[in-house]
């Protein structure tokens, strides 16, 4: 009887487990009229808010879905921003906005920025730790989170991306925080590695989904957009748009 009791014990651990997964990975954000939605990280989101950047993208495709919602959108992206840096801002920067919904977009930073010497990055507990806090508040505040995995630094393919082994752990650590925190989450590595996988056959180090190996392309703001409209259960939207103003 006990080991019968431990393995239906074990069972429902792993389907709670999953159904955790699922929340994080495949809800959706349920939008009303009226909704602020905040963009919170670093200079990707700061420069986000130009014509074909994604929050404009977004910005056009919820407003051409809802159009008489009056839905807002607020750029909180900030140059050189790592998890420690969200903390600290958060107050100003998000909840005195008085948000519905936050997407949480950050790590590049925190792990571009790491060496053991200088330690100006952030160390995986500290990364998680502070992931959790922002959320927690956020949450407590009554609105909604969206956590985004960081994305890439370098578009390389073969896995000799300088950071790749620590981008990959660092970004298992987001996918975990999301599902124990239960907030929907945006995998960008997974969609950025796909993408490279079938776009970037020459195995370039940039110029693809990125200028630079980290800022966003035309084509890596289009599919951020896509991917985190997706949440929103809206479709990417193909009319111009002007730029965000901050």
């Amino acid at each position: 009887m006990m080991i019968g009791i431990a393995t239906n014990s074990s069972v429902l651990t792993m389907l709670f487990i999953f159904s955790l997964a699922g929340y994080a990975s495949e809800a959706e954000v349920k939008l009303k009229k009226g909704d602020r939605i905040v963009f919170f990280g670093d200079s990707i989101t700061a420069g986000a808010g130009t014509t074909n950047g994604f929050i404009s993208l977004i910005k056009n495709s919820v407003h051409a879905a809802h159009p008489d919602w009056g839905l807002e959108m607020i750029n909180a992206g900030q140059s050189g921003n790592k998890v420690a840096d969200l903390q600290a801002r958060l107050q100003v920067g998000v909840l005195d906005k008085k948000p519905s919904l936050v997407f949480i977009y950050i790590g590049v930073n925190d792990v571009g920025h790491w060496t053991a010497r200088r330690r100006v990055g952030t160390t995986k507990d500290k990364y998680e730790s502070g992931l959790k806090e922002i959320i927690g508040k956020i949450k407590a505040a009554a609105a909604q989170v969206v956590l985004c995995t960081p994305s890439v630094i370098g578009e390389k393919t073969d896995g000799t991306n300088r950071n790749d082994k620590m981008m990959e752990e660092y970004c298992a650590i987001s996918r975990r925080v999301a599902t124990e925190t239960q907030v929907f989450l945006v995998d960008l590595r997974k969609a950025f590695k796909d993408y490279l996988k079938a776009h970037n056959s020459e195995n370039q180090e940039k110029g693809i989904l990125t200028i630079d190996g980290v800022h966003l392309s035309p084509a890596g703001n289009n599919l951020v957009a896509e991917q985190m409209l997706k949440v929103l259960g809206v479709a990417l939207a193909e009319v111009p748009v002007a730029p965000l103003k901050k």
